[in-house]
């Protein structure tokens, strides 16, 4: 999967293109939370956006596009199944920063779950469904909160660093994305 540069002209040699599979990798990603509070409201519209935007990338794609797995790795399904499947987790986290644990729930960093659901024998409509009705969850329980609990913080079990309710958010819209353009280079 290759795109052209900007200003690259088209016949120009393949060692000039840019390879779309430049996508880091999610663990080796670093954080920095340095926006204020205030922005939460932006965060929130992000969250509320994955599903259609999710829903968008697959919309009319071939069934064989979709489960198509490059070596050995997730198909686009799976990435949006596997979208589906961390919504315990942010839940469980938002509800760690109302109890005042000492840190953010842990997660399943080999990722069993998925790997073991076999999203790719589902109907993708039924995980898209899935998906959007558990994100409405998350999202209508973060409305029900009073607005001091957004600077409210906890340590992030695996980057070891503070995080505000509000940069959990965040995170999580990030993790969207990073899932969100991993679908997109599966599927152009």
């Amino acid at each position: 999967m290759h795109i052209r540069c900007i200003g690259q002209q088209r016949g120009s040699s393949a060692a000039t293109e840019k390879s779309m599979t430049q996508l880091g990798k999610w663990f080796e990603r670093k954080f920095e939370f340095a926006f204020p509070v205030e922005l939460f409201p932006n965060v929130i519209i992000r969250l509320r956006g994955t599903p259609t935007r999710l829903e968008e990338l697959v919309r009319n794609r071939p069934r064989e596009v979709l489960i198509r797995k490059l070596d050995g790795k997730w198909s686009a399904q799976e990435h949006a199944g596997h979208l589906r499947d961390l919504e315990p987790l942010w839940l469980a986290r938002v509800e760690d920063f109302l109890s005042g644990a000492g840190q953010l729930s842990v997660a399943d960093l080999s990722n069993r779950k998925t790997d073991e659901a076999n999203h790719n024998a589902h109907e993708l409509g039924e995980i898209l469904r899935s998906f959007r009705s558990a994100r409405n969850e998350l999202l209508n329980r973060v409305s029900r909160l009073d607005s001091e609990l957004f600077e409210r913080s906890l340590v992030h079990p695996r980057l070891k660093q503070p995080m505000r309710l509000v940069d959990h958010l965040y995170f999580v819209a990030e993790h969207d994305d990073h899932h969100l353009a991993r679908i997109w280079e599966l599927v152009n």
